[in-house]
């Protein structure tokens, strides 16, 4: 049994969150945000004392006053005291920040193998989740490349794909909303994943290419998937099924494909074309009126008969 088979999940404490996060002696911000009074106040803190039960009363004092209360997920510079992408000064976390449809997306990324298993997923408010990765031996160049790319993917929130993100804490309230709800965090591994570890699309052939100048390690392969080639097949079907625009498929995979194919624009045309037929040909199955039990088989049309799209 491999280490995160034997991790059993948990649910963690404010405390335990933090130190979950961040080793005791990084420098954190922590933003408290009190909309309804107009005030923003951010402290860059020692993750211990973050994480202290004096500092803790003071963070629950501001949350019942109607304040948010949010983290960072990568730690401060030691000689800075702001919270700017120059400031950050190592690649811990990346992320998602889930709101439409984000149960679905969930769903996907625990299912589809595109992703390792995330290290912490937090019910923020009903039917709504940010969901983190531990990482190493990123720069902000390849974090904030993965970051679109998973946002991309997953249909995640583009706003919240900068390294200097702030999500919520567990056991506050989030204070958006009418109705109480306490933010909950789960944590599911202890695992540190590497940029290897995800089989997303990059955004731009310069992304691609920015990542594979530092890894070439080779690709993690989605589960259930014995060779690349299949995997993109899967990918476009199931990107085309859900409404992506053929160009932007055939796009994610030509740049995905451009260090291994002789002709990657072609091989991802190809690729989605034929996805696209096969989704069109299914499509026109399950639409057609049901057959009458006593109707000759020649009735029916064939399947070559059915037109074929063009992207």
């Amino acid at each position: 049994m491999n280490k995160v088979d034997s991790f059993r999940p948990k649910l963690l404490s404010a405390s335990e969150y933090v130190l979950a996060l961040h080793s005791a002696q990084d420098r954190v911000a922590v933003l408290v945000l009190n909309r309804a009074r107009r005030q923003t106040t951010q402290r860059i803190l020692a993750a211990e004392e973050i994480a202290s039960p004096p500092f803790l009363a003071w963070l629950a004092e501001q949350n019942q006053s109607g304040a948010d209360i949010f983290l960072g997920m990568n730690p401060i510079r030691a000689d800075r005291f702001a919270r700017s992408k120059e400031d950050i000064g190592e690649i811990r976390h990346v992320y998602l920040d889930l709101d439409e449809n984000a149960g679905a997306s969930l769903d996907a990324i625990r299912t589809t193998g595109e992703v390792p298993t995330p290290n912490f997923v937090l019910d923020t408010s009903p039917e709504k989740h940010q969901v983190m990765w531990r990482v190493e031996d990123l720069d902000q160049a390849q974090a904030e490349s993965l970051l679109r790319s998973l946002a991309n993917q997953f249909r995640g929130d583009l706003a919240a794909t900068d390294i200097s993100r702030v999500l919520r804490v567990p056991g506050f309230r989030n204070q958006k909303y009418a109705e109480h709800f306490e933010v909950r965090a789960l944590q599911q591994t202890d695992q540190i994943y590497h940029l290897r570890d995800f089989a997303v699309y990059p955004e731009s052939s310069d992304a691609l290419r920015s990542l594979a100048d530092t890894h070439r390690s080779p690709r993690h392969l989605r589960a259930g998937h014995s060779s690349q080639s299949e995997a993109d097949w899967a990918y476009a079907k199931r990107a085309l099924a859900r409404g992506d625009p053929p160009e932007e498929v055939i796009r994610h995979i030509a740049d995905y494909r451009a260090d291994d194919k002789a002709d990657p624009d072609y091989y991802a045309r190809l690729t989605v074309h034929k996805a696209h037929s096969q989704l069109a040909a299914r499509i026109a199955i399950d639409s057609a009126p049901e057959r009458h039990p006593d109707r000759a088989l020649d009735d029916s049309v064939p399947l070559n008969s059915v037109p074929s799209r063009e992207d």
